[in-house]
């Protein structure tokens, strides 16, 4: 088993070292063992761990969510597993609808601007002030 140094790590999985600080204190990942200098080393296995996380970033997953998706038991997990995700696409459906409304009333208050509205008054900004 290869030991790797947080900056070996960091490189291999894509991150800075940092980065991976800020993971062991928020318990995304295990404390490593400091055998020699009191130099983190870390298992072979980190690097998966890290890029895991990564992932689970990336489809929008809080580090609360991914402490959770890491704590399951692959083996008998799945079911767990797809409740969280289906959670997840919900949350993001629902902040799309969200920002679909946003955008349709940008885009209108847009279309009065375009409209040549050049009487003194922004619609933009009377919009944003009205009571």
């Amino acid at each position: 088993m290869t030991e790797l140094t947080i900056g070996r790590l960091a490189d291999e999985a894509g991150v800075n070292v940092e980065t991976i600080r800020y993971y062991q204190r928020r318990g995304l990942m295990p404390e490593p063992a400091r055998p020699t200098h009191g130099h983190r080393r870390y298992a072979d296995d980190a690097v998966r761990r890290v890029r895991f996380i990564k992932r689970a970033q990336g489809l929008g997953f809080t580090l609360g969510e991914i402490i959770s998706l890491l704590k399951l038991d692959e083996a008998h997990a799945c079911a767990e597993t797809r409740d969280l995700a289906a959670h997840k696409l919900q949350v993001i459906e629902d902040k799309l609808d969200g920002l679909n409304v946003m955008r349709k009333a940008l885009a209108a208050l847009l279309r009065q601007c375009d409209n040549g509205s050049e009487r003194g008054t922004c619609p933009i900004i009377h919009a944003l002030a009205a009571d």
